[in-house]
């Protein structure tokens, strides 16, 4: 058995990723990893540049390389499998940079290949989009349009991956499920 697992939740804007990882996180007693874009967007403002994504990128790559520490940590001290549950990852990244400004950087195609996960939950748009001061696409046709695209992204990995549809209730079951059924 692994250390630790690493279970990433991913999907257009307001398709309560977030609120599926940190509940996850809390049903399984694993270590939650926000995502760096919001505190950085916050502190910043929302007019970001290309470069601005690659500072979030390597943010959230040091939140997700803390999170892992500290779950290896906890496994180092119990014996006991370990999660870490992220709300987000580089493929977020890459498709962010692409869709805004048509090109990725370097560093986050060699961290897409570098790091391996071990469960992808992907949120479909079917839930009303909830504006925030940082959303930028309240129209479902372009939020189907970037499920579509990280639909393809995870069709084309190896990385088992579960979709996670309907309300939060079965949001929650589904992503219970499948951490259940492929990672214990």
């Amino acid at each position: 058995m692994e250390k630790v697992k690493k279970v990433v939740i991913i999907g257009p804007e307001s398709t309560g990723k977030s609120t599926l990882c940190e509940l996850l996180a809390k049903h399984f007693k694993g270590r939650f990893c926000p995502e760096f874009a919001r505190e950085y967007l916050l502190k910043n403002g929302t007019d970001y540049t290309y470069e601005d994504l690659l500072v979030i990128a390597k943010g959230q790559i040091a939140l997700e390389n803390e999170a892992v520490a500290t779950a290896q940590k906890a496994f180092n001290e119990s014996g006991r499998q370990s999660k870490v549950f992220l709300d987000t990852d580089m493929y977020v990244m890459k498709v962010w940079c692409e869709f805004v400004f048509g090109k990725c950087h370097p560093y986050i195609l060699e961290q897409i290949a570098a790091r391996k996960y071990d469960l992808y939950l992907l949120c479909k748009p079917d839930l009303p989009w909830v504006k925030d001061e940082l959303r930028e696409y309240p129209d479902l046709e372009r939020r189907e349009q970037l499920y579509g695209i990280y639909k393809n992204i995870l069709e084309n990995q190896s990385t088992p991956w579960v979709e996670i549809s309907g309300d939060y209730t079965k949001r929650l079951a589904t992503g219970i499920e499948a951490v259940n059924k492929l990672l214990i």
